[in-house]
């Protein structure tokens, strides 16, 4: 067994770099004509679609109601902020929506999730489109951890906030041959120091929704959200706590929530705003060393502020 290691350890490396270039004229054409195809394609209808958006009393999620209201679909908005969740959903409603409901609930339980999905289901009759945004965060380093016990409602909310309330809609979503939009972020497959907790739940967002799309195969659609910083609660918190970020151009919340719309209708695997943003992937992939080394001296310039007080934020 250790002379096998041993002898895929010297050939695969020259043997993937045959295959990488075997396979990308291939995958380019193939990009170019996924390209042109979206230019001709029609949007998805989603006139009376049922769409269920978590945390949609503010930020991505509430501009996503207004977007889906917009297109004509009925909405189940969801949020533990059930005050808000109101003036949504009468906004929803004056921009075209049939029919919203709106359902308090904690995404974190499981039983609360259960019963938003069935609450949902009950009233439409159907589920076509489940959008996990409900998320919260702060800046946390390992020097923050004075008191762990805080962090793990991030991880809870984040991550099995979107795995509870998929699990109870996929059988809905099965029949309808429906969709799960999932709100990532950037930082899920590029961290950044003192974002710890924050990028380790969006990277196991990100890691269980691809393994759940290879489990489900076509039955069920998944896209993957994965944006920079957003105007939202959080964003401007981060902003605040970290002054070096502030470098960084800020994405509206609406314009985000345009593109995900889009980008759900025609389909997409994957989608990542603003789109420059992609480019530190391949850096991060091919020289992490250099990534790590960069982004120590860039927060090393950030001013030091003490955010042992933040408040966890909504996305």
């Amino acid at each position: 067994m250790a002379a096998i290691q041993k002898l895929l350890n010297i050939a695969l490396p020259p043997l993937s770099l045959v295959l990488l270039s075997s396979f990308m004229i291939p995958f380019l054409i193939f990009k170019v004509f996924i390209y042109v195809r979206n230019l001709f394609q029609t949007d998805e209808k989603l006139e009376n679609k049922v769409v269920l958006i978590t945390g949609a009393a503010s930020g991505i999620g509430e501009q996503l109601a207004y977007e889906y209201g917009r297109r004509g679909a009925v909405l189940s908005l969801v949020d533990i902020r059930e005050d808000n969740l109101v003036v949504v959903a009468e906004k929803a409603r004056s921009l075209g929506s049939p029919d919203v409901i709106i359902i308090a609930a904690d995404v974190s339980k499981l039983q609360d999730c259960r019963r938003f999905v069935d609450q949902t289901v009950n009233h439409f009759g159907r589920l076509d489109c489940l959008v996990n945004n409900a998320g919260i965060g702060k800046p946390s380093g390992f020097k923050d951890w004075s008191n762990a016990s805080e962090f793990t409602s991030i991880m809870d909310v984040n991550f099995w906030g979107s795995v509870y309330g998929t699990l109870c809609a996929i059988p809905h979503l099965k029949t309808s041959r429906g969709r799960i939009v999932v709100i990532a972020s950037a930082l899920g497959w590029f961290p950044l120091p003192r974002f710890s907790i924050y990028s380790a739940s969006k990277a196991a967002i990100i890691n269980y929704f691809e393994t759940l799309r290879m489990e489900l195969g076509c039955a069920i659609g998944i896209t993957i959200v994965t944006p920079g910083v957003v105007k939202t609660d959080l964003g401007v918190t981060l902003i605040k706590e970290e002054r070096i970020m502030d470098i960084i151009p800020m994405l509206s919340a609406s314009e985000l929530a345009e593109s995900i719309v889009k980008s759900a209708c025609r389909g997409d695997m994957y989608l990542t705003e603003p789109s420059w943003v992609k480019v530190l992937f391949p850096f991060k992939l091919l020289y992490p060393p250099l990534v790590d080394w960069a982004s120590r001296l860039f927060f090393a310039l950030s001013p030091k502020i003490n955010n042992s007080a933040t408040e966890l934020k909504p996305e």
